[in-house]
């Protein structure tokens, strides 16, 4: 049994603005990228309810070239907050963005 398409969207669109409002108000890394993921899943549930809705697969496709896009990021991103936590002592965005020498 299906939920109606209203409501995931609905609830996409809240998990959107979570994730917008987290990136936004957030200085700490972490907490950003996690941000970040939730805006992600948000635009991957949309895709699932609206292949569900018309019946064709192509939202499950989307799905899954977003999970790859998630797991990329997360991997480059990682990369990039162990050398920021190294090289500047701290995980917060405007500190870092001074762009010491």
């Amino acid at each position: 049994m299906m939920p109606p398409t209203e409501h995931v969207l609905v609830l996409a669109l809240m998990l959107f603005c979570v994730g917008a409002v987290g990136v936004l108000v957030r200085r700490n890394i972490i907490f950003i990228l996690i941000s970040l993921e939730f805006m992600m899943n948000a635009c991957a549930m949309v895709f699932i309810a609206a292949g569900a809705k018309w019946g064709q697969p192509d939202g499950q496709v989307m799905f899954m070239l977003i999970l790859a896009i998630a797991a990329s990021e997360v991997a480059v991103a990682l990369g990039i907050v162990i050398q920021m936590a190294r090289r500047f002592r701290t995980l917060d965005v405007d500190a870092v963005s001074e762009l010491r020498e």
